[in-house]
């Protein structure tokens, strides 16, 4: 293997994010065993990915051989909060300073979620910019309380997002990481998407003896009252970084893909059915989704060929006349209209 990555932060997010990327883009991960496993999980189940290649090595007791190791790497990532920086760049700055002018600059990304966290890195020098091209980054990926016997494993959610500023590295070229994207406005926008919505359930369930956030959005009250927090934060984003209509059809493409049987909303509305539970937020969700592009193409079909085969569901099934009487209100108000 050619490449070689340097990473600091050997917690959940630095295994199963960032190790994770750089591994299955060919790098060497410096990070005893010799190997652990990634496990997504999905609505459609889990799917496991093996990590190996990486070693660890403690700065520490092994501070010069962790300089050496920077000395010889492509890319140099952190994944440790702001409160840790100024420990790790003192080491990043000595080891930088000792890499040669002639090789290829290295890449010094930050991945803490941090706005602009590079300038919080005070123990840079002007030419070190020769050696190495310092990006900031963002990450999205939600990653739960891991059981204690899980050792190295890292069990998290299938969706991701990596972003890293590209502007710093001018002509050279940007290091290749499978699944990292352009940065943008993005990290303003997850914080105040998914950290607000996120901590907004997680205190008004906590006043309401909810255990879980998932708990929590099951009560209409705390739902309503999310709703309405990220439909304010809906309002900044859009007026601050002037998201179009397009982008945000961009953010509900598919959604008759979107409406499958095993997909994110007939799936769980099923079980709730099942179990007796209330799922009308969820159906109510569905037919927006129907609403959203497709009454046209809905139109078309019969409301039973339509929740047979876009939704999956057999007439036998509990769900099954909620979502057709779904489907037959929005076939109505399109002759309607």
């Amino acid at each position: 293997m050619d490449k070689k990555a340097v990473h600091f932060g050997a917690g959940n997010i630095g295994r199963g994010f960032v190790a994770y990327f750089l591994h299955n883009s060919g790098y060497e991960v410096l990070n005893t065993k010799k190997s652990y496993k990634v496990i997504e999980v999905s609505s459609e189940g889990t799917r496991e990915m093996i990590i190996t290649n990486y070693k660890a090595i403690n700065p520490r007791t092994h501070e010069n051989d962790l300089i050496r190791e920077i000395m010889s790497a492509d890319v140099v990532t952190c994944a440790i909060g702001r409160d840790n920086l100024k420990f790790i760049a003192p080491i990043i700055a000595r080891a930088i300073g000792m890499r040669s002018s002639d090789k290829i600059p290295a890449t010094d990304a930050l991945a803490a979620n941090i706005e602009h966290p590079i300038t919080t890195k005070k123990h840079r020098l002007d030419d070190h910019y020769k050696r190495a091209r310092y990006s900031n980054c963002a990450i999205d990926r939600i990653v739960p309380t891991q059981h204690p016997d899980a050792e190295l494993d890292v069990k998290l959610e299938e969706f991701y997002e990596w972003v890293i500023d590209r502007s710093p590295f001018a002509d050279d070229a940007v290091p290749t990481i499978s699944g990292v994207s352009k940065y943008t406005s993005g990290l303003t926008q997850w914080v105040y998407t998914v950290n607000t919505g996120h901590a907004a359930a997680a205190y008004y369930g906590f006043n309401r003896n909810k255990r879980l956030v998932h708990d929590a959005l099951q009560d209409p009250f705390i739902l309503d009252q999310v709703k309405k927090v990220l439909s304010n934060t809906s309002t900044l984003i859009i007026d601050k970084y002037g998201i179009s209509k397009q982008d945000q059809e961009e953010v509900g493409r598919a959604p008759l893909r979107k409406l499958g049987r095993t997909e994110r909303f007939i799936r769980p509305s099923s079980e709730l059915v099942e179990k007796g539970y209330d799922c009308s937020a969820l159906l109510d969700s569905v037919e927006m989704a129907l609403r959203f592009q497709n009454a046209r193409i809905i139109a078309r079909q019969t409301p039973e060929t339509v929740v047979a085969g876009v939704c999956g569901l057999l007439p036998s099934e509990m769900l099954y006349p909620q979502v057709l009487e779904i489907v037959k209100r929005v076939q109505a108000d399109r002759l309607m209209a």
